[in-house]
């Protein structure tokens, strides 16, 4: 199921962490069709060939055998990016074949061909393309590719405005190419990202109102406080003392920063695979927690970097997508991993829609589940490790 044939080879490919249960590729039609373009038009990859968004690693595994002058992936996931290092691994390249840049390295200075897996966030997919603008240069081959339900009207005025004309191809399997020819001329503007805004006066939360929060591009809900977070912010614990504190799946920080003002002994961890979430996270403690105040910041697997045992509350707002796949996997991994973090009597506290079902997979991984505030649309529910 996870072996992509390619004119360069098969490659076998996984996702990370491995799971032999996950029925989802590694790979999909949009990089099957990409890759073929480039072979059936003997694109020209003895430049630096920049690939930016390569979920787990299929477009650079596949580009490496084909033996390109310098490739570099550009990617915001942790997860992506150690897939992409066991893809690699499994196929024999070597620890270097490719240059691994996250969205917050400086980019490459000159690229002669661009090859964009389009993203599901707009804003992350603008931001990086503003970033990458003046590495592109007359002659740099730009396509791009992604499934048809993810590439819309806006996308393609992202690239023309950006970088220069464009054009789309006929859809395979569902999948389209988008084409750019590189305008010098062309003048994008500024690059809105970072963007930042003022908490509402409203905001249930003590410290918080009128703070000004910064958003790097692809966080969740960047432009405003999503309404999940706002119920959990209402209704957070309180009179923690000197407890170890992990916000998981972090975003923009702002559930644990509301910790932090409220709880001054406290001691907090911001933890996310995402690594604009983090950044975004870091700039927020720095700018309103106080002189002085420290904390931790994780881009990693959850709570991996983290010892078992270490941590006396885990607060959670798991999502349920990965990429464009609806999946409760990410949550369930999230709720073992806090338990392996928690400490006997440690707590996790977890928001998300009342569909899910959370309640279901918190008694089985911990044994207990106890509802601690709910609305119509959203619950609270909380377990004790045992």
């Amino acid at each position: 199921m996870n072996r992509l044939s390619t004119s360069w080879g098969a490659f076998t490919l996984t996702r990370h962490p491995e799971d032999p249960r996950d029925p989802l590729r590694a790979w999909d039609a949009s990089d099957e069709y990409l890759l073929g373009h480039l072979a059936d038009t003997g694109t020209d990859l003895s430049g630096t060939v920049a690939v930016l968004g390569d979920r787990w690693g299929a477009l650079v595994t596949a580009l490496r055998a084909a033996g390109p002058g310098e490739l570099v992936q550009i990617t915001d996931s942790y997860l992506g990016g150690e897939a992409t290092r066991t893809n690699l691994a499994r196929a024999g390249a070597a620890p270097d074949a490719v240059r691994l840049l996250t969205t917050q390295d400086p980019p490459p200075e000159r690229i002669d061909v661009l090859l964009v897996r389009v993203p599901k966030s707009l804003a992350l997919l603008e931001d990086q393309l503003h970033r990458l603008a003046p590495a592109v240069h007359e002659g740099t081959v730009v396509v791009g590719t992604g499934m048809v339900k993810e590439i819309h009207t806006s996308t393609l005025k992202l690239f023309e405005r950006i970088l220069g004309p464009t054009r789309t191809s006929l859809a395979v399997k569902k999948a389209r190419l988008i084409h750019t020819v590189p305008d010098p001329a062309a003048a994008p503007g500024p690059n809105p990202w970072p963007y930042r805004y003022d908490l509402p006066g409203d905001t249930p939360a003590p410290g918080l109102p009128g703070r000004t929060v910064t958003n790097h591009a692809g966080v969740f809900c960047a432009d405003r406080l999503d309404i999940g977070t706002r119920f959990l912010l209402a209704h957070l614990p309180r009179g923690l003392g000197r407890a170890r504190v992990a916000d998981l799946g972090c975003g923009n920080g702002v559930v644990g920063l509301a910790v932090a003002l409220a709880e001054p002994e406290a001691e907090l961890v911001f933890t996310d695979e995402s690594y604009q979430a983090v950044a975004s996270a870091r700039e927020n403690f720095r700018a309103h927690a106080g002189e002085g105040r420290t904390a931790e910041f994780h881009v990693g697997d959850g709570l991996a970097d983290l010892a078992p045992g270490s941590v006396d509350l885990v607060l959670n707002n798991p999502p349920f997508h990965s990429h464009q796949a609806t999946t409760d996997r990410t949550a369930r991994r999230m709720f073992a991993d806090a338990r392996r973090a928690l400490r006997p009597g440690g707590e996790l506290w977890v928001v998300g829609n009342r569909h899910l079902g959370h309640h279901v997979t918190l008694r089985r991984i911990f044994g207990n589940s106890e509802l601690v505030a709910s609305d119509p649309k959203f619950v609270i529910l909380r377990a004790v490790r045992r």
